[in-house]
């Protein structure tokens, strides 16, 4: 089964690059808090290097019209938001024209439960771990066995896995969650924020080739 891939916490432009050259349906900076942050000017460099590849910003507290601003300073084709956006805000966002990817933080059941209310309005649904004090990129794979309960209770909403994800982990996690996308950051880093090329390689190789 294979399914779309984004390569998230890009902080170089060759990068963005050699992900786009592999197959990388999109590609991910952050703008949040983390070892991974980048600038508006870093962010339109990797959109450039990217050559077209749609790259979703990661967002956690900005205001809605610093969302907008950075859109259109760093040339975003989406966001990725991390709780405390309402439905109006998505709304506004959705209405500039901009995808909205919400995130949900999986911890145990309860958590699967509540998803069903996310998935209303939202242009993609991604379920990761829930970790204390972090956002993601932290390596820590989500169990699936509550990965699978999540995709049924998000219905017919495109639904992207995060989460831990590896080379050598993928296969198994696709064929149990199919999942629409997949998403890696720190599965295909040498370092926070290094894409390591072989594993970038093997990673969207998998995602290809289900």
């Amino acid at each position: 089964m294979a399914v779309e891939a984004k390569i998230c916490g890009l902080t170089r432009p060759g990068d963005a690059a050699l992900a786009a050259r592999l197959g990388a349906a999109y590609l991910g900076v952050v703008f949040a808090e983390s070892t991974r942050q980048v600038g508006p000017a870093l962010a339109r460099e990797i959109v450039a290097g990217g050559g077209g590849v749609p790259v979703v910003g990661v967002f956690v507290s900005h205001p809605v019209d610093e969302i907008l601003r950075l859109r259109d300073v760093a040339g975003l084709s989406a966001v990725q938001l991390h709780g405390g956006y309402d439905a109006p805000a998505r709304g506004r966002l959705q209405r500039e024209q901009l995808p909205v990817w919400v995130v949900w933080h999986i911890a145990g059941a309860e958590d699967v439960e509540r998803l069903a209310d996310q998935a209303p309005g939202a242009d993609v649904v991604m379920i990761e771990p829930r970790v204390p004090g972090a956002v993601g990129g932290t390596g820590v794979a989500l169990d699936l066995a509550l990965a699978q309960a999540a995709r049924a209770r998000v219905g017919r909403a495109r639904m992207a896995l995060a989460g831990g994800l590896r080379p050598d982990t993928l296969a198994r996690a696709i064929a149990l969650v199919c999942p629409d996308i997949v998403d890696v950051s720190s599965g295909v880093e040498s370092a926070p924020g290094l894409k390591d090329a072989d594993r970038l390689a093997r990673f969207l190789e998998v995602a290809r080739d289900g």
